[in-house]
């Protein structure tokens, strides 16, 4: 109340008389002096009520002025009892001694800490020891299952996985490992020869035989069931049945599919106590027998009976079991039926493909058999080998006649030896007068007048490639898919295999290099035409796809590749054969002479062995073209040989024109093989000449040479200047040359050949 008073708010121009004035003018004198008078009435009004305030509450502040004191007198005392305790301390250090014996304290419980820890893996360790001890001990008296479970426990208890442990760990744990390790050794080589012990194969018998009581050293009769148990608990089971497995495949299940049918029994014989003691699986192999599509129901009914036995009798109708045994076997013998059987199985004529459907429907009804033993994954389609091979039978079928089909076209290359019988070289012959021999390997070409001869090779080949066509037309889309790749497969063949095989006979003058340029001539043609002959017939799916205009290219760049290097190679001996003329020089010399006309007899040679190869072989337009350009060769190297000499006697240039002679009617044979018209054995006549000069540009010229040889100066001039000698190819230096080479100089010699010089065309 007091302080409200005292802290209330005073508003000086409240103090005023007046209060009719603005809030920013200034006071006047007497309004000072007014405020200042009622301000001291204000304190004093303030103070009597202060005095008041405090006489009503004396008691209240008398009690506070009294803890005030008691406050600073308690304060006092504590003040001295520190300075005493730290006089106390600073005369005996207690702290240090407190400090030892918390120290002396937390050492004595890490000791005991430690003595626990440490007897606790004593503990540990000597519980486990026991453990290893009772694993050996059960097995020394049979308890296999004991000694298996205790075993698999110990593996968890010493952190086995198969990997190294990380980190530092005490030492006997390392060997408690090892020691753990010879006794897992030990229980496996126990189970493992429980196993063979409990199933044995009789080979020459045919017999399985399992024992359900098995003997052990030391120890009673141990059931064979408990075996199992045991590999399945410490996790060997697929290692305890490998060898088993193995065995069955051999012994029990390849009889069926590779040998034939043998019959299937089972017997079981028991103890006193009535308890089984064996079960016997006999088998009995026919003496002769082959496996037959007939048998296939027979074939899959026997083998149910052996995975019955197994699953029955050693693998106990349980199902893991069951599965691991499966797992070891049935890749083995499904890939056994597949190649003993099935794929041989497979019909040959795709029309009798819907006959193998019982096949099908039997290898499914045989795999839902192993299912329900829990012999294969019901629910892993993988391991439907067998239905996924029969359903997919128009593959295996295309793919077998594939194959079939490229193995016959690769036998059919290899063994055909590009020779063709000697009528064919016989001197004249042409494709009318060889009449039936010539029929046999002749054929037409789609793209071209006339006919060539093609090797064996080519003709077998094509006739493969019209017959696979043909059953495309008749196959369903997937097998067509196989022929349509296996045709194309067969030409390329072609590419691939001849040009090696014929490598070496390509750099002589034979038949071998234009019969294959007929083969690869003829292949391309063929290969354009079979779209369009067979594409209608074809599975829709097929029309899209098929193609085989991309290889005809291949084929007609072959064939045009192996005639040139041919060409080039007639065109180099014929070179080589003129070379040995010696450029035709001092032929007025007798021994000059005679080399030169044996030049030339070697030409012809070489020509006429040409002749009598290509004519009957090669198309009437390729060969035609081509012995052109051979002779077009031959003659335009004499004519330049001839025009280069110089300094010619009289004597030389009549002997020159007695070779040319030689040469052109030696060659006549040939000018009537390039003037045969339409095989009727007709030639033009009158224009028979000028048909040949057009065919080779340089027999004209050479003619003509022969001509000037014994034309007198001015002759030549004028039938220069006329333009004949421009026309059959010479040029003005040639004709200078040749003039001066002849005639000795002479003003009527300069004449001339500023007149030549002077006509140009």
């Amino acid at each position: 109340m007091l302080m409200d008073v005292l802290f209330e708010s005073i508003h000086v121009r409240e103090l005023l008389s007046t209060q009719e004035f603005e809030e920013s003018s200034p006071l006047s004198a007497p309004d000072l002096r007014l405020l200042i008078d009622r301000l001291q009435i204000r304190s004093l009004h303030i103070k009597d009520k202060v005095q008041d305030y405090i006489l009503s509450h004396h008691k209240d502040f008398s009690e506070i002025f009294s803890r005030c004191s008691e406050a600073v007198s308690r304060t006092e005392n504590i003040s001295g009892d520190v300075s005493n305790i730290l006089q106390l301390i600073s005369d005996n250090p207690i702290d240090i001694e407190i400090q030892k014996t918390v120290a002396e304290i937390n050492s004595t419980r890490k000791e005991l800490k430690e003595r626990k820890e440490l007897l606790v893996l004593v503990q540990t360790m000597v519980n486990l020891i026991q453990r290893l001890k009772s694993v050996t001990e059960d097995l020394r008296v049979g308890r296999l299952i004991n000694a298996s479970e205790a075993l698999r426990d110990l593996k968890k208890a010493l952190l086995i996985h198969g990997e190294e442990v990380k980190g530092r760990e005490p030492l006997v744990f390392s060997l408690l490992r090892k020691e753990w390790m010879d006794r897992s050794d030990e229980v496996q080589t126990v189970l493992v020869r429980l196993m063979e012990n409990a199933i044995c194969f009789e080979p020459d018998g045919g017999n399985v035989r399992v024992k359900f009581q098995l003997a052990m050293d030391g120890a009673g009769a141990v059931v064979f069931n408990s075996v199992l148990t045991a590999m399945d608990i410490v996790g060997i089971l697929d290692y305890g049945l490998a060898k088993i497995a193995d065995s069955v495949v051999k012994y029990a299940i390849t009889p069926f599919v590779s040998n034939g049918n043998p019959s299937v029994s089972i017997e079981e014989s028991s103890q006193n106590n009535g308890e089984m003691a064996e079960a016997i699986l006999k088998l009995v192999l026919p003496s002769n027998s082959k496996v037959e599509c007939r048998d296939c129901a027979t074939m899959y009914s026997d083998i149910t009976q052996v995975i019955k036995f197994i699953y029955k009798y050693i693998c106990f109708e349980n199902g893991r079991w069951m599965a691991c045994f499966g797992r070891l076997t049935w890749p083995r013998i499904s890939e056994l039926v597949i190649s003993s059987f099935l794929s041989q199985a497979v019909p040959d004529d795709a029309s009798k493909l819907t006959e193998f459907q019982n096949i099908i429907k039997l290898s499914s009804d045989f795999e839902t058999d192993l299912k329900e033993m829990m012999f294969i994954s019901s629910s892993d389609s993988r391991d439907e080998r067998l239905s996924n091979f029969a359903q997919n039978v128009e593959v295996h079928f295309a793919s077998r006649k594939k194959r079939e089909i490229l193995a016959k076209a690769r036998n059919v290359l290899l063994k055909c030896d590009f020779t063709l019988p000697p009528d064919y070289m016989m001197k004249g012959s042409t494709p009318m007068a060889q009449g039936e021999n010539f029929s046999k390997n002749a054929v037409d070409l789609l793209f071209l007048p006339g006919r060539c001869v093609v090797s064996k090779a080519a003709l077998l080949l094509m006739e493969l490639v019209h017959q696979t066509l043909q059953d495309i037309c008749l196959s369903s889309p997937r097998v067509a898919m196989e022929f349509y790749h296996a045709v194309r497969d067969a030409l390329l063949l072609y590419e691939a295999v001849i040009p090696v095989k014929l490598e070496k006979q390509f750099d002589s003058i034979t038949q071998v290099p234009i019969l294959m340029h007929n083969d690869c001539l003829y292949l391309s043609h063929e290969i354009l035409g079979l779209a369009f002959e067979y594409r209608s017939d074809f599975p829709s799916s097929l029309k899209e796809h098929a193609v085989f205009v991309d290889i005809a290219p291949r084929f007609q760049q072959m064939a045009e590749d192996v005639l040139e290097k041919q060409i080039r190679i007639v065109i180099f001996n014929l070179k080589e054969a003129i070379d040995c003329a010696n450029g035709f020089q001092n032929t007025h010399q007798m021994q000059q002479y005679e080399c030169a006309k044996f030049s030339i007899d070697q030409v012809v040679f070489t020509l006429e062995k040409v002749h009598i190869i290509w004519e009957p072989l090669l198309p009437p337009q390729t060969y035609k073209r081509s012995m052109c350009i051979v002779l077009d060769s031959v003659f335009s190297r004499i004519t330049e040989d001839i025009l280069l000499l110089d300094d010619l006697a009289a004597e030389e240039t009549l002997q020159l024109q007695r070779l040319i002679h030689l040469t052109l009617e030696s060659s006549s044979s040939l000018f009537e093989s390039l003037m045969y018209i339409n095989g009727k054995g007709k030639l033009l006549e009158g224009v028979r000449d000028i048909q040949l000069d057009e065919l080779i540009p340089s027999l004209r010229k050479l003619r003509k040479l022969a001509d000037l040889l014994d034309m007198p100066l001015k002759s030549i001039t004028t039938t220069w200047e006329s333009g004949e000698l421009a026309n059959c190819g010479f040029t003005a230096s040639e004709v200078e040359n040749f003039v001066k080479a002849i005639f000795t100089d002479s003003p009527l010699r300069k004449e001339c050949l500023w007149r030549i010089d002077d006509m140009s065309f």
